[in-house]
């Protein structure tokens, strides 16, 4: 009896054996050996890209592969995309990756007060984007990251950077403070792309938008020396010290030469920096300068201004600015 045992046994491991192999051979299976980035191009069948697999050395076996799709799909089209592939991944995931679209999502950043010509230069030296693009207007795109797929169009990229300073704007319009200076949205952009070039300091965009509100209100000249630069470099640095000529070109953007707003924004505003030209600090200055630490000292009077930019001069001599 024992030995009748054994050898059903035997009988019964080798069948089981039998049966996994016939599994893999009628299925396959998968190969992931290390991390891989998988393309499906639009318009690919599964048939292709079940043949793709194996010559990858992805799986074992492309009909293996339509096979088990057929028998335990569920029977959704693959999509198209960049997918990653991972050690230990099997044939259902695989497949399920295809079939809900789990795409590689790759990122490209766009940092506050990056004015469009910038943007524009950023996209355009994405690889992994497609087609072409014009400079967008200034102030017309949110500075966050976005995401994007391999072989995305950059027009689709800019087209929601556009979409999420709309949306944005929208909303901080809605919730203004009664208090803001400017009278519309289009405004509201150009004061905060100034207000983002006047101070790096996030806890000060409110009081720069505060004084540079009252300056509005009185028709005083907002003195930006950013506005002035911008007409020159279209908001890249200039890289030496703004000449006198350009202090005084009465330019529709130069602030320091003409009274009210410029006639467009010269960067890409932050959601700070629009809260803050909708939202300013109440205050009675009307001045600030430079403090040497990233910050800004504010002055009520002229008096006061002159002798906080005496110490700011004095500050940068000693230091060798």
């Amino acid at each position: 009896m024992k030995k009748i045992g054994c050898i059903l046994a035997a009988v019964l491991f080798a069948l089981v054996a039998a049966g996994a192999l016939l599994a893999t051979t009628m299925f396959g299976a998968a190969s992931v050996q290390e991390e891989t980035a998988f393309i499906i191009s639009p318009g690919s069948s599964l048939t292709s890209v079940a043949r793709e697999l194996e010559e990858e050395g992805l799986i074992t076996s492309a009909d293996g592969f339509l096979m088990h799709a057929r028998v335990f799909g569920s029977g959704d089209p693959i999509q198209a995309g960049e997918f990653q592939l991972t050690p230990g991944m099997d044939q259902s995931a695989i497949l399920r990756a295809f079939q809900t679209g789990q795409v590689i999502r790759r990122f490209v950043t766009i940092p506050e007060g990056m004015p469009s010509i910038m943007v524009f230069e950023r996209l355009m030296a994405e690889d992994l984007l497609t087609g072409e693009i014009d400079v967008p207007p200034e102030g017309s795109v949110l500075p966050e990251t976005y995401d994007f797929e391999r072989g995305e169009a950059r027009a689709a990229v800019l087209a929601r950077m556009k979409r999420a300073m709309g949306s944005y704007l929208d909303e901080a319009w809605e919730q203004r403070s009664a208090d803001a200076a400017v009278k519309s949205k289009k405004e509201a952009v150009i004061l905060a792309s100034i207000i983002e070039k006047e101070t790096q300091d996030k806890q000060e965009l409110a009081k720069v938008s505060g004084v540079l509100s009252n300056r509005i209100r009185i028709g005083m000249m907002l003195g930006a020396d950013a506005t002035t630069i911008y007409p020159i470099t279209k908001g890249k640095p200039l890289g030496r010290m703004i000449r006198v000529s350009e202090l005084r070109d009465p330019n529709p953007y130069n602030t320091r030469a003409i009274s009210g707003l410029p006639i467009g924004p010269i960067t890409n505003p932050s959601r700070a920096a629009i809260k803050a030209a909708l939202d300013p600090d109440e205050t009675t200055a009307l001045y600030y300068v430079a403090d040497g630490s990233g910050g800004h000292v504010f002055a009520d009077t002229l008096e006061e201004h002159n002798r906080n930019v005496a110490e700011w001069r004095r500050f940068r001599a000693e230091n060798g600015i």
